[in-house]
């Protein structure tokens, strides 16, 4: 499939006290640029999700923005684990009663230690898992919204390289017929010009320069090369780079059409193959 290097998704995940969003945009890139927009809880897991992003996409500028939010009815709260903090104060005497020097465990200590506070307040590894599961849910949307944008640049390719064969198939069977009027033209030209012709040389120079005007090959080409786009863009993947190189291909055959032009209508056919290729090559500059 053609995907475009155009794209958007954005998702919301609820998580106990709050809500999650992330958000993925895309524009055409030479390379694969990502920028993270994240809050501070989350810049541990940057490197993961860099990780994730150059898995799915490989080429584009994008942005991933994170952000979350604490619900107004859900600020964070404080809770006593009176089992375990008895436990802790009957150990405590224990050791007091068999130990008098040592000191009783002051009440920082025992709310420092491990349980006896209790809160609502999610916790950071918690928060760091939903956001890599809400990465991965926004890369499959952001990818078929990609491929959707790419459908429709496939169909626009298409139907520009059938307007080019168009031209090419129209101008291909005309090329005898033109050769032949234009140097019939040149031929009685140089008669009504010069006294005395010598056919013989008259025609071995129009030999040379019948082959110096001759489009049949460039024409050929054109033809291939449109094969060759076609091609790949049936068989998918990665082709931004190799279309673009394609359509240097078509421009430069199309320009030497132009200048080996005898006629108005090579002439006119040049300038319109021109007009396709660059807009093709504009939609191929959003192909991954």
């Amino acid at each position: 499939m053609i995907l475009s290097m155009t794209g958007f998704a954005a998702i919301s995940r609820e998580f106990p006290g709050g809500m999650l969003n992330l958000e993925l945009r895309a524009v055409n890139h030479r390379y694969l640029d990502v920028q993270m927009r994240l809050p501070e809880e989350l810049r541990v897991i940057e490197a993961p999700l860099r990780e994730m992003i150059g898995a799915k996409v490989t080429r584009g500028k994008l942005e991933c923005r994170v952000g979350f939010n604490q619900l107004e009815n859900e600020t964070p709260t404080l809770e006593v684990n009176h089992e375990l903090l008895q436990q802790l104060l009957a150990v405590s005497r224990a050791i007091k009663q068999s130990a008098p020097e040592v000191e009783t465990l002051s009440v920082g200590e025992l709310m420092r230690w491990p349980g006896v506070m209790k809160s609502n307040e999610l916790k950071p590894e918690v928060l760091q898992q939903l956001c890599l599961e809400s990465l991965a849910a926004a890369l499959s949307d952001f990818n078929a919204s990609r491929q959707r944008e790419g459908e429709k640049l496939k169909a626009v390719l298409l139907e520009r390289v059938a307007s080019i064969e168009t031209i090419v198939a129209g101008l291909k069977p005309k090329l005898p017929q033109i050769l032949a009027a234009y140097m019939e033209k040149l031929s009685n030209r140089l008669r009504d010009a010069l006294e005395s012709v010598d056919e013989d040389r008259l025609k071995q120079e129009f030999a040379l320069f019948a082959q110096k005007i001759d489009v049949d090959e460039e024409l050929s080409r054109l033809s291939t090369h449109l094969s060759e786009v076609r091609r790949i863009l049936k068989a998918g993947g990665q082709a931004g780079k190799r279309l673009d190189f394609l359509m240097q291909e078509l421009n430069r055959e199309a320009n030497t059409l132009g200048s080996k032009s005898v006629s108005t209508e090579t002439t006119q056919a040049s300038v319109e193959l021109k007009v396709l290729i660059e807009q093709m090559r504009e939609q191929i500059q959003n192909i991954e």
